[in-house]
This record gives structure tokens, C-alpha cells and sequence, in this order.
């Protein structure tokens, strides 16, 4: 049985993957890094409750089979862009160069749809750059996921990002073809894929929405 790691935890997705990574039988142990406990009991779970933002320090803890990383924050919740790109990029980045430091061969991240270190909107432009310094550290399995807006219900609430989920669940009656790729996306359907792909693997390391759903159809 595999060891997983899983980082974000607490998280919209990620605490439907935490779920997933529970109920399925070929995951032994899961290793959660996290400030806050996720408050769910079962035997399956290593909890760790560190300062994220140093987690290098952890590196004698980080051992597992695969690595999930479902960090991310948003500019209404963390506008200072240090502390943005601190969470954005430095804990995804300093992840992988653990699984590089420790032999960990799969690390599986969540980006964003229009991820670009040359953007000119700041939240893309973190994204790209930490997708970049993902791939400079050469793990052997690297799965870089881009969904568009995620739907789902969040503890704390964001009135702009509900008003364009709820426009995307119109619109995603007429995004068909190659524009499919821009409907609203479930963390659920994110979850399912993450898992499908490290068991199987996929064709290439960045991972478009529309792609997301079509692997979350074979699990």
C-alpha cells in the first residue's frame, strides 16, 4: 500500500481528497502538514501541525510514496502579496524539493487555467512561476493541474467569486467544443482525477480542466 502526503488538507479540495485517500485501499498512510488539524479521526492518518511557511524544516518527516499538494489562497483572503506568494508559490515550490531531496517520484500539484509567468494578472503570474520551479526540480511523475473556477461551497464567502460561479453554471450550458475547457469545475471531479493519475499516470504534465473531467470519468 502506498504513503501519501497531502498538503492542504484543510482546503476545499483538499479535504475531499483527504476523504478519497481514507476510503480507498490502495493508500496504507496519509501524511498531513497543515497549521490547523483537519479534526478527523482515523488510523490511516499522520498529522503534523507546523508553520507551513517553513516547511523545510520538516524534511526527516517528508517520506511517502506520492505527494498531494492542494495549497492555494485567494487575493479577498490573503490581499498582502508577499504573504500571497509565500502560500502560492513557496509552499508548492519547497514541497517538491523535498520529494527531490527525499526520492519521493510523484508530486501532483493544483495551478490554475491560465497559468503564465509572463502574465501580466498577478495571481497568474504566481502560478506560472511556481508551475516553472515545480519542473526545475526533475521528479520523476510531475502532474501539474489547471481547472478553471472551482465550484463548491466555502466556509468563508467571497461574493465576486460566487457571482462568476454562479454566471459559469449558465454559461457552462454553452461552453461546448473547444471551449469546455472553461466550464466551472468541482473539487470533487479535481479529487478523483488527482488519484486516477497517480495510479495510472497520464499522457503529459500539465493538465487542462476538460482534461480533469475526462480522467475523473475512468475512476
Amino acid at each position: 500500500m502506498k504513503t501519501a502526503i497531502l498538503l492542504g488538507a484543510t482546503g476545499l479540495t483538499g479535504g475531499i481528497l483527504l476523504q478519497k485517500l481514507l476510503k480507498d485501499p490502495a493508500y496504507g498512510k496519509v501524511v498531513l502538514f497543515s497549521r490547523s488539524s483537519v479534526a478527523v479521526k482515523d488510523e490511516k492518518i499522520e498529522e503534523h501541525l507546523i508553520d507551513l511557511f517553513k516547511l523545510e524544516e520538516y524534511g526527516e518527516l517528508f517520506n511517502a510514496d506520492v505527494v498531494f499538494c492542494c495549497i492555494g489562497t485567494t487575493k479577498s483572503k490573503t490581499p498582502d502579496e508577499d504573504t500571497y506568494r509565500k502560500i502560492d508559490y513557496g509552499i508548492p515550490v519547497a514541497a517538491a524539493k523535498l520529494c527531490n531531496e527525499n526520492g519521493i517520484e510523484t508530486f501532483e500539484v493544483i495551478s490554475s487555467m491560465g497559468s503564465s509567468p509572463g502574465s501580466k494578472v498577478f495571481y497568474n503570474r504566481i502560478k506560472g512561476e511556481m508551475e516553472e520551479a515545480v519542473l526545475a526540480q526533475n521528479i520523476t511523475n510531475t502532474y501539474i493541474f489547471q481547472p478553471s473556477l472551482i465550484a463548491g461551497d466555502r466556509v468563508e464567502k467571497r461574493f465576486f467569486e460566487n457571482l462568476a460561479k454562479n454566471a459559469l453554471k449558465v454559461l457552462n450550458f454553452v461552453l461546448v467544443g473547444p471551449l469546455k475547457k472553461y466550464r466551472s469545475i468541482h473539487p470533487e471531479i479535481i479529487a478523483r482525477a488527482m488519484i486516477q493519475v497517480d495510479k495510472h499516470g497520464f499522457k503529459h504534465t500539465r493538465i487542462q480542466s476538460n482534461e480533469i473531467r475526462e480522467i475523473a470519468e475512468k475512476s
